[in-house]
């Protein structure tokens, strides 16, 4: 049985002020035992985070990462070792808006990816379409290569120590969702191509779906038979929206 997964990430958003209130306001919060729960603040709050969640039943991870281990002289960035010592448990890899806008290949979110590993953390692989894409009905081919260039180089064996995160581009920060049947199609096609090399990693990889969740919505899609959580952005940072959220995985 896998153990679903709600992350928030809170992208490029808070002060000082903003994510202590928000991390009262998570504390207040009644989480079902039988779920993760992690947020993702930006690399200036992190610290912050851990510290004010500490002893609390929420994790913290970073949005992004060097693609290396050790520190060294690569200005503005962050080692995985370094995310280590403040407190991360996991690291977003591969998210779209790093992909589109900042122009991440996939050879370097592989790296990113062995860099997590290597250190210890766990991974969360995003994975996801344009509307183009969707339009030109490439999504599953467009998915599938994302997911296959982190198999190709580091063996479905990685998965194992990872969670898988679908995102149609299209539907973040949009108010758009795919329809649970939608996304339910997406999600069954990369545990299908994981379960291709090794059954009983694809059996155990825990895939979450990501893109405008919401309280409203997400009783709905966690109950498809391969969504396994949400990777939340804009309604976590509500601590009482992502926190119905989190209720909704735990039914």
């Amino acid at each position: 049985m896998r153990r679903p997964l709600v992350a928030g990430n809170w992208k490029m958003h808070g002060t000082r002020a903003s994510v202590t209130e928000l991390i009262e306001g998570l504390s207040q919060q009644v989480l079902p035992a039988d779920i993760d729960v992690a947020v993702f603040p930006s690399s200036l709050h992190i610290a912050q985070a851990v510290q004010g969640l500490s002893g609390k039943a929420v994790k913290v991870g970073a949005q992004d990462c060097a693609a290396q281990v050790e520190q060294g002289a690569l200005t503005g960035e962050l080692a995985t070792s370094q995310l280590v010592d403040v407190g991360c448990e996991f690291v977003l890899v591969g998210h779209s808006e790093r992909r589109l806008i900042l122009g991440e290949s996939d050879e370097a979110v592989v790296r990113k990816f062995a860099a997590v590993q290597a250190a210890g953390l766990i991974p969360v692989l995003c994975l996801g379409e344009t509307r183009e894409q969707r339009e030109a009905n490439t999504t599953l081919d467009v998915v599938g290569g994302q997911l296959a260039a982190v198999i190709d180089a580091l063996g479905v064996e990685s998965l194992s120590g990872a969670v898988v995160a679908y995102e149609p581009v299209w539907a973040i920060g949009t108010g758009l969702t795919a329809t649970p049947e939608q996304a339910q199609e997406v999600h069954a096609a990369i545990r299908a191509q994981a379960a291709h090399f090794d059954a009983g990693v694809a059996a155990g990889l825990r895939i979450l779906y990501g893109g405008s969740v919401k309280a409203a919505s997400a009783a709905e899609l966690f109950g498809m038979q391969d969504i396994d959580g949400g990777l939340v952005g804009g309604a976590s940072l509500n601590a009482d929206e992502f926190g119905a959220i989190c209720r909704a995985a735990g039914n």
